[in-house]
């Protein structure tokens, strides 16, 4: 399942460094998922250090 980006998001970068695919990148107001090539493994949630990743339902 794919991961998306959540308000609570701080812009800090963390994950977009971390991410095995590449598909996170600066948004107009915080970072951004493409849902289309997530692989949903994770990564961006784990070292997110305000826990703004969260399965996408959709």
């Amino acid at each position: 399942m794919a991961y998306k980006i959540t308000d609570k998001c701080i812009s800090c970068g963390a994950c977009a460094g971390e991410c095995p695919v590449g598909c996170i990148s600066q948004g107009d107001s915080q970072f951004e998922i493409d849902k289309n090539a997530c692989i949903g493994c994770g990564t961006c949630a784990g070292v997110c250090p305000v826990n703004a990743p969260v399965e996408s339902d959709n």
